[in-house]
């Protein structure tokens, strides 16, 4: 397990740290700067960022029931006509780091599709 961190001053360094020792079993966990918070990565796949010392799991449509069923927010940084598809981590994850896994596992599932979508529909098929 390798964990690598860099930190922006809108994310406190003992949350992010705590944060990536919780999302660790998961792989190598990396951290980078961006957009005044932190991307978070599991095994090169960006799936959750930090902003204001909150986490936020890469979600979709179909998990987006799931996250307003557990009380998430969405993450809307330009104002919440347009959040993005982010979801802040259900509240009990952050006290139970099995179930933070299985949520982070949702999570890179979603940025595994978006990174690698299907071919269906676009006039390419297996070759």
């Amino acid at each position: 397990m390798e964990i690598l961190v860099e930190t922006d001053m809108a994310v406190s360094s003992d949350y992010l740290e705590f944060v990536l020792e919780q999302l660790a079993p998961l792989g190598q966990i990396a951290s980078r700067r961006m957009f005044g918070g932190v991307g978070i990565y599991a095994n090169g796949l960006f799936f959750a960022l930090v902003d204001d010392d909150v986490l936020y799991l890469k979600g979709d449509e179909s998990l987006k029931p799931e996250f307003e069923s557990a009380g998430a927010q969405p993450f809307a940084p330009f104002g919440d006509d347009k959040p993005m598809a982010y979801w802040t981590a259900p509240v009990e994850a952050l006290d139970d780091q099995e179930l933070l896994l299985e949520w982070a596992r949702k999570s890179l599932a979603v940025a595994a599709r978006k990174q690698n979508p299907s071919p269906k529909g676009r006039g390419r098929g297996p070759r």
